[in-house]
């Protein structure tokens, strides 16, 4: 007696599919600590805690609880607020750890030294308003080509690819100036809706 295999209908696929994807995020959700949160959660907690009412936290008024980062991200008055009272370094820490920027590139965009940032880390410190805007400029930029590109890898691919558009520059080496960051936004938003050139 032979036996002869049929293909599998479209619906036998698709639950295939949705076994396979449950029982890899099982074996991914058990190798991860149970304990660990993944970095959004990490900088949703930050970004909470930040704005959490207390009595010594009346510096940002009413803001709604449970604050996300791309909540915050995305209301120009609470980062004006935080870039004015200095980004604390728990928060700086998390938002380097989304970004694909190296440790020498931060210390480059803040214009201190990679000692002086071994130094805020150490002294848990606030950082200064302007190197407080930096940051948040660079979080912006990183949620932007995130949105772009989808994959981190291909954005710091790009980030390191001298562009056309931009004077034959690496997008990287604009990112030091305000300006820059400005132009950097600009041709990711043209590259967003198809614009290339």
């Amino acid at each position: 007696m032979k036996f002869r295999l049929r293909p599998f209908s479209f619906q036998q696929k698709l639950a295939i599919r949705r076994i396979l994807s449950y029982i890899y995020g099982q074996m991914s959700n058990n190798y991860c600590d149970k304990n660990e949160m993944n970095i959004e959660q990490k900088l949703n907690k930050e970004i909470s805690m930040l704005f959490k009412p207390s009595s010594e936290n009346k510096r940002f008024g009413s803001v709604k609880n449970n604050l996300t980062y791309s909540e915050f991200l995305s209301d120009k008055m609470l980062i004006i607020t935080v870039i004015r009272t200095g980004v604390p370094y728990s928060l700086f820490n998390l938002i380097k750890d989304v970004t694909p920027f190296s440790e020498g590139d931060w210390a480059n965009f803040l214009y201190i030294s990679t000692k002086s940032l071994q130094r805020y880390k150490q002294a848990s410190k606030q950082f200064k308003p302007l190197q407080s805007e930096k940051i948040i400029e660079m979080a912006e930029v990183t949620n932007v080509g995130k949105e772009v590109f989808g994959d981190m890898e291909k954005f710091k691919l790009w980030l390191d690819t001298p562009n056309f558009s931009l004077g034959n520059l690496k997008p990287m080496e604009l990112l030091k100036d305000s300006y820059g960051k400005e132009l950097v936004i600009g041709e990711l938003t043209r590259i967003n809706y198809g614009i290339l050139v």
